[in-house]
């Protein structure tokens, strides 16, 4: 065993504790389809947006730069709200009404069966600074190439910066 000295462990401690407290209180709305294509969502398509949803929070979450905060409370608004994307801020509203820093919304653009693209968009709830979108191209239309896609993008997109 190694002796550790009660100050190693107290600036340890300090620096979990720090750490845990700049996590920012985040949002993270259901993922929305905004279909381009000819071809109309499928039922398929529909199912896998939960998931997705679920993977993003926990993705976010396991980074430790976001405290993930139930969408919950403002859920039926939102389901009887506009698309998130073209409400004119309403996100930001129910970010702020559940006490968050940021409003994550997230879409899967389907141009075809075979051109999607994941979208994610953070816009800090208080303060003038600039929306940050981040975006992914996939190809293909199965739950694999999805999975890749959202892990894709927090990785190198959200937490690369």
């Amino acid at each position: 065993m190694i002796p550790c000295s009660r100050t190693a462990v107290a600036a340890v401690a300090l620096l979990v504790a720090t750490s845990a407290q700049a996590a920012e209180k985040a949002a993270v709305f259901d993922f929305q389809l905004a279909n381009l294509g000819i071809v109309p969502p499928t039922q398929a398509d529909k199912d896998r947006l939960p998931r997705l949803s679920d993977q993003l929070r926990k993705l976010l979450a396991d980074s430790g730069r976001y405290q993930i905060v139930s969408t919950d409370p403002v859920r039926a608004d939102v389901d009887k709200g506009a698309d998130l994307r073209t409400c004119g801020g309403c996100a930001v509203d129910f970010a702020k009404k559940l006490g968050a820093d940021v409003a994550v919304t997230a879409e899967i653009q389907k141009v075809s069966a075979l051109i999607l693209n994941i979208n994610v968009y953070i816009k800090e709830v208080n303060g003038d600074k600039p929306e940050h979108p981040y975006s992914v191209d996939i190809r293909g239309d199965t739950d694999e190439s999805f999975d890749r896609g959202v892990k894709y993008i927090v990785k190198h997109n959200i937490l690369g910066q």
